[in-house]
């Protein structure tokens, strides 16, 4: 059987290994794992969210509301914009595949960090279009924009925070470089992170509501599966002009988000006391990491997200690391596939990240 040949180029997106996973493989017991790998919220959702959810589990028979009023009438109001400036996915990634299949094509270019969000090649192959890498790991919009200039991508993708390595542009950074783009080029700007930064430092905030104002080839992505605490909900969400929405509602299916989901992500947007303390924790928590790779004279990115990323000596092996570590059952993340001998690794707990010390400090 023949399939599409572009399909040959595409490496399948590795996830972070479930608890259950590790459960199997090495026997340990579910209750002596340590998860540090997913960037989940260490603290889960809102007891709001569980209390209201649990109402509509007798309902589950029948489809959600695909107008999905209630969430949309939310997130508008969150950010002071219309409900037809908002489109609403099964993760932020799923208006990641409908922005490439509604702008790329096989001729097309697509511009993105050296390193940064696997999805963003990995869709591009999907309707085999070619990824413009820039040279640095870290975002530099001056390389940036000399990359667009010379390939004039279809699609711009600036991952800020980024992921896997913390790092965010300047809000007036970002500003300054779309202004420079053509209004046919489509500029993505991922805040998937965005409540993390924007509670550590007000200058790497980006509003939605300024830069589709502003801008109109412009679209911004916002998840709940990280502040929110609702990874296992699948609820994102994409903010742009109207004309750019319309067309997206083309190629989203009917009921893309369950009707659990739906009622989960409208009451956490509401419950903002609950999202602030556990960001607080996670940045005070994250000045032991800090501690941590200094004692042991190793690199850490400066984080504006809930993970750091640990980059290792010369003498040191990440994925070594990442799989010693797997066998007494903490999962972090290897970066060796991004070409770095580094590791990510969600703040967690307190108790999960003295875990963390424990071990790792036997190898490091």
């Amino acid at each position: 059987m023949k399939f599409n040949a572009h399909l040959e180029d595409i490496e399948i997106y590795e996830a972070g290994k479930p608890i259950e996973l590790v459960v199997r493989e090495f026997g340990i017991e579910s209750k002596d794992i340590v998860k540090l790998a997913s960037n989940e919220n260490p603290y889960g959702c809102s007891p709001k969210v569980k209390e209201s959810v649990s109402k509509l589990i007798a309902h589950m028979s029948l489809y959600p509301d695909d107008s999905m009023h209630k969430l949309k009438k939310a997130l508008a109001k969150r950010f002071e914009v219309g409900e037809e400036n908002l489109i609403v996915g099964s993760g932020s990634d799923q208006v990641i595949e409908f922005l490439i299949h509604a702008k790329a094509h096989s001729n097309s270019k697509i511009l993105i960090n050296s390193v940064t969000f696997a999805m963003y090649e990995i869709y591009a192959k999907h309707v085999g279009a070619e990824i413009i890498r820039s040279s640095t790991q870290h975002h530099h919009l001056e390389e940036f924009y000399q990359l667009y200039l010379e390939n004039k991508p279809e699609i711009i993708f600036l991952c800020t925070p980024n992921n896997p390595t913390g790092d965010a542009l300047d809000a007036q950074e970002v500003y300054d470089f779309i202004a420079k783009v053509d209004k046919n080029t489509l500029v993505v700007v991922d805040g998937a992170y965005m409540e993390y930064a924007a509670y550590k430092d007000k200058n790497k905030a980006i509003s939605p509501k300024d830069l589709i104002e502003q801008f109109k080839n412009v679209i911004y992505l916002g998840t709940f599966s990280k502040a929110y605490g609702l990874g296992g909900m699948r609820v994102g969400y994409g903010v742009a002009d109207a004309r750019i929405i319309k067309h997206l509602y083309k190629l989203r299916p009917p009921f893309n988000i369950t009707t659990l989901s739906l009622e989960a992500a409208s009451v956490a947007l509401s419950d903002e006391e609950f999202v602030n303390k556990s960001i607080a924790l996670s940045f005070q928590e994250m000045k032991r990491y800090e501690e941590f790779a200094k004692e042991r004279k190793i690199d850490i990115i400066n984080s504006y997200t809930n993970f750091v990323t640990l980059c290792l000596n010369d003498n040191q092996n990440s994925t070594q690391l990442s799989n010693s570590l797997l066998q007494k059952g903490m999962i972090v993340r290897d970066l060796s596939g991004y070409g770095m001998n580094a590791i990510r690794v969600t703040v967690g707990t307190n108790e999960q990240n003295s875990r963390f010390f424990e071990l790792a400090s036997e190898f490091i």
